[in-house]
């Protein structure tokens, strides 16, 4: 792909991604996008700056958008610390004063740490932006059941599909350097995270799914499988339908659709109303005996064959890894003691 360059910007742009376990997500790539048109509108000569906070793990940066890169790391940033990241943007504003500031209006941190941005700022933002009109924005309100149109913000709160991923050039994604931020008066403490029964997680806002259709022999092998790997449970339409799955937990058009950074499609064909409902999915794994299905073409990895041994398989692979990992622990504290 042809690179695109900006070697002095005439202003920039400020996108403040999610990083959900550390890599872009749909939203986030959406986000850029819209960031890209702004960069770009009326004589152009704009830079898109992406704002990663923790850790980084996708390298394809320089595919979805980005010109510079300003990356916040440290161990701080593992845990959920809005306040430090409001007060860290503030500066990184203060010194770029760019001419938009873009957080995903998400689940995912964005929509909560946007809006604490704004406060801080003393700036209105557009929220639940999806369509970029010249100099105003159409804004989705009463639950996503009015469209609103209002002027150009500087803060933009946006929603997935707000525009087009960048899919044709390659970007510089220059790392910018920055300064220490002084610690925030932060008034929140995180205690970690808990332990929670996967199944009682909204397939909706699932971001691990193990989905089972009518090639599933064993199911309470799958039942299994989906405790050891900590998924949370789906199915197909024609699973539901025979029985062996609730109808909470069906999946596709006609059920839920599903936003997962992990799918995985046990003995699932791929019937139109399914594959339209996993649409946003980031990763799809596909475990099937026929390799020529849709399933399999629509998947970023395929496991063809039996599924009983295929699972049986990854339980004891996952097994395995959580035992070596104990004992590491285990002679950890040891040496310690």
């Amino acid at each position: 792909m042809p690179l695109h360059q900006v070697v002095e910007p005439a202003f920039y742009i400020v996108v403040v991604l999610d990083l959900v376990s550390g890599r872009l997500n749909g939203h986030d790539k959406d986000t850029l996008g819209l960031a890209q048109q702004l960069a770009n509108r009326n004589s152009g000569g704009g830079a898109v700056v992406a704002i990663a906070f923790g850790e980084l793990k996708d390298d394809s940066l320089n595919k979805a958008g980005v010109d510079r890169l300003i990356h916040i790391n440290d161990e701080q940033y593992d845990q959920y610390n809005p306040e430090q990241r409001c007060n860290d943007l503030q500066g990184i504003i203060g010194e770029l004063d760019p001419q938009h500031i873009l957080l995903p209006d998400s689940i995912n941190g964005g929509g909560d740490l946007g809006r604490r941005l704004a406060a801080a700022l003393q700036q209105r933002p557009a929220c639940g932006v999806w369509k970029l009109n010249d100099d105003t924005v159409v804004c989705r309100g009463s639950a996503g059941k009015r469209d609103i149109t209002r002027p150009l913000s500087k803060l933009l709160l946006v929603m997935e599909e707000c525009s087009e991923p960048i899919s044709e050039t390659r970007h510089e994604n220059l790392l910018m350097s920055q300064l220490p931020s002084p610690l925030a008066n932060g008034k929140l403490l995180d205690q970690g995270n808990i332990s929670v029964d996967p199944n009682a997680i909204p397939l909706a806002e699932a971001g691990f799914i193990l989905s089972g259709g009518n090639g599933i022999n064993d199911w309470e092998q799958f039942h299994h499988t989906a405790s050891v790997l900590g998924a949370t449970e789906g199915a197909s339409r024609v699973a539901v339908d025979d029985g062996n799955m609730p109808r909470e937990r069906q999946v596709g058009a006609t059920g839920t659709w599903v936003t997962a950074q992990v799918y995985i499609a046990v003995g699932i064909s791929g019937a139109i109303q399914h594959m339209q409902g996993i649409g946003q999915c980031d990763k799809v794994v596909a475990i099937n005996t026929d390799e020529g299905c849709d399933m399999v073409k629509r998947a970023d990895i395929s496991a063809i064959g039996d599924s009983t041994d295929i699972l049986a398989r990854l339980v004891e692979l996952v097994e395995q890894r959580k035992l070596a990992k104990q004992t590491i622990n285990e002679g950890m504290t040891n040496e310690q003691q």
